[in-house]
């Protein structure tokens, strides 16, 4: 294409902003997760107008330029749940992530402005075939085993401290000395998560889109190939440690339940990100999980910290606070030996 477009972060595995493609519609029973697409974008009024660039920048369009996206699912418990197979006949999508994930929602959270709205244009083509995620996917040179000690960051739900707590555990095991990879192995493909591990020190950063999905909402037996090329991927950039955050809550159709299966015996330290303290307790008896380390939201204050604590009998800690910080050092050393 030679019109002027704008390329969402899912686009950052391919090479389509340096190689010509062009762009055409296909019939709507041919589309399929991955998928690139075109869209003409729409802003509404007082609406959400951000998208999520390749490099991690975030711009606002204006009506009338082009989007380059791909097609996907998203099932977010506090924002929007939608999908590529709701979109209607009038071929109207909309963004229902940042990072360029398109699809037409089907529930909205009422406190959410409108969704940015981009008119399908067609597929990104070259020699006659639609371009998917799959084509540029990376995969392992050799296949083999998991092992690397991980440290495996969950949550109550999406905005509950994950990230954040990443960035803090990351900033002490290098203090330690130790090569860290930071991953987010399920979760909607936005680039900052992640691009926030390697401002926080990692050596390497890698995610689900690396290896050709733009979420991680699909069929566990069609998520659980892609995850073992990640963990291949994560595997052959030897780290000492990896950090690794699972989106969303373990309970929500992420693949959640995959991850843990996959990692096993690997996992040596389980953070748990609350979103309130009652949710420690509803992670714990329904997913079966018992994490070494309560954070997040939850833990904000000494208040949440103790009602955490007496409800869960979990550890808790609040990592914003400075003098909590000795504490998390002994526990990762111990997690992680650093000799």
């Amino acid at each position: 294409m030679n019109e002027n477009i704008f390329f969402g972060s899912l686009a950052r595995v391919s090479d389509l902003e340096s190689r010509e493609f062009e762009c055409e519609p296909i019939p709507r029973k041919q589309w399929e997760p991955g998928d690139y697409v075109v869209g003409t974008i729409t802003v509404p009024r007082g609406g959400l107008s951000s998208i999520e660039l390749t490099s991690g920048r975030v711009i606002r369009p204006v009506t009338g330029d082009l989007l380059l996206g791909a097609l996907g699912v998203r099932h977010a418990t506090l924002e929007v749940v939608g999908s590529h197979e709701a979109v209607g006949n009038d071929l109207r999508m909309e963004l229902l992530s940042a990072s360029g994930l398109l699809g037409r929602s089907t529930s909205v959270s009422g406190v959410l402005p409108s969704l940015m709205q981009v008119d399908y244009r067609g597929h990104a083509i070259r020699g006659g075939q639609k371009l998917n995620m799959a084509d540029f996917a990376k995969h392992p040179e050799v296949e083999e085993g998991y092992d690397v000690p991980t440290i495996l960051i969950v949550g109550t739900s999406m905005s509950a401290g994950k990230t954040t707590s990443a960035k803090i555990i990351i900033r002490q095991l290098k203090q330690a000395g130790l090569r860290v990879v930071g991953t987010k192995l399920t979760g909607t493909g936005r680039y900052r998560d992640t691009l926030a591990m390697s401002d926080a020190g990692a050596d390497a950063i890698y995610d689900f889109v690396d290896v050709g999905l733009p979420t991680s909402v699909l069929d566990p037996e069609r998520y659980r190939p892609h995850l073992r090329d990640l963990l291949g991927i994560i595997a052959e950039a030897r780290p000492d440690v990896v950090v690794a955050e699972a989106g969303a809550s373990p309970l929500e159709p992420y693949n959640g339940e995959v991850v843990l299966d996959e990692l096993g015996k690997a996992v040596s330290f389980t953070v748990l990100c609350a979103s309130d303290p009652y949710a420690v307790v509803g992670v714990m008896r329904g997913y079966d999980v018992i994490p070494n380390l309560v954070a997040g939201v939850a833990t904000s204050t000494s208040a949440g910290v103790e009602l955490v604590e007496k409800l869960s009998g979990a550890r808790a800690l609040n990592l914003l606070d400075a003098e909590s910080i000795p504490e998390l050092r002994d526990m990762l050393t111990a997690a992680v030996p650093t000799d």
